[in-house]
Formats: structure tokens, sequence, C-alpha cells
């Protein structure tokens, strides 16, 4: 940091790297983040990062060979964005005929309707690590699992 960063207020200071973000759920406050360095930092299954009343922020830590778990939101719409890693996504309208399915990679996106089954695999080497906005929240403010809860969304 140079002389006159540290002039400046910390919301307009530089990133950085050598300090890790305070991981939490930060809403309903107004928030200001480097999404990229708090999506790699994180290390849970999943973590809210800032949940208002109409939208919600989560963290997610896949391991290898594992998946986020069949579910289905049916008044939520949610968009994912992979900032490390690689996996293949399926969608559908029925659990038993998941007819959608692409691969993606880092800096893809992935919109899934409210009412549409669906799940995601880590099929790379490292921890698939994404970050999902839910429209409105889906889970409790404050949510953090640090392992994939046993039970999933499928209603």
């Amino acid at each position: 940091m140079d002389e006159m960063d540290k002039k400046r207020p910390h919301w307009e200071q530089p990133p950085r790297k050598d300090y890790p973000i305070d991981l939490r759920d930060y809403g309903p406050e107004p928030f200001v983040v480097n999404i990229e360095d708090a999506t790699l930092q994180n290390k849970n299954f999943r973590l809210a990062l800032w949940t208002g009343c109409y939208l919600q922020l989560t963290l997610m830590s896949i391991r290898v060979g594992e998946d986020i778990g069949l579910e289905m939101h049916p008044y939520v719409d949610q968009f994912i964005r992979v900032e490390q890693g690689q996996g293949l996504v399926k969608m559908g309208d029925h659990k038993d005929n998941l007819n959608f399915q692409r691969n993606v990679y880092d800096d893809y996106v992935i919109l899934i309707p409210a009412g549409k089954w669906h799940n995601l695999i880590n099929t790379g080497n490292v921890p698939l690590k994404l970050y999902s906005i839910y429209a409105p929240p889906e889970h409790p403010r404050g949510t953090v699992h640090v392992t994939r809860p046993l039970e999933n969304h499928g209603y």
C-alpha cells in the first residue's frame, strides 16, 4: 500500500490479498466486497455473505467429486457464477428427467428459473468455487454449512 492509498477511506482502498476477508452475513446493511477474492477464500460448503429482504448472496465450495445435491426452489430464481473449477450442471422440470445438461468452467454463469430441478456436480480436480444469488432469499440469515447438509431442498 502506497502513501496515497493510506489516505483513502477503507472502502476506496485497493484490495489486499494478504488480508483475509471476514466471511459472515453482512445483510441487510450496505456492503461492498471483491467477490472473486471472497469466493476463492471460502472453504465452507455454503456461507451466506449478504441477506436482504428480496435478495441473498451465498458463497459455495464444492469438493472434488461432490455436488450441490438435487434440489428445486419453487418460488426462487437463482444465479450462479463459477470462479474456480469445472462442473456439470443438470436441470429439468422433473427430478427424474434432468434433460438440460451443460459443462461449466471458470467465469461461467448458470441461471436457474424458479421451479426447475437442478444439480451441479464438481467434475474437476480442485474445489468448485462459486457464488450464488437467490431472489428472494433461500437460506436463513447467517447460514454457514461447513459441509454439505444431509438434507436437501427436494420438494
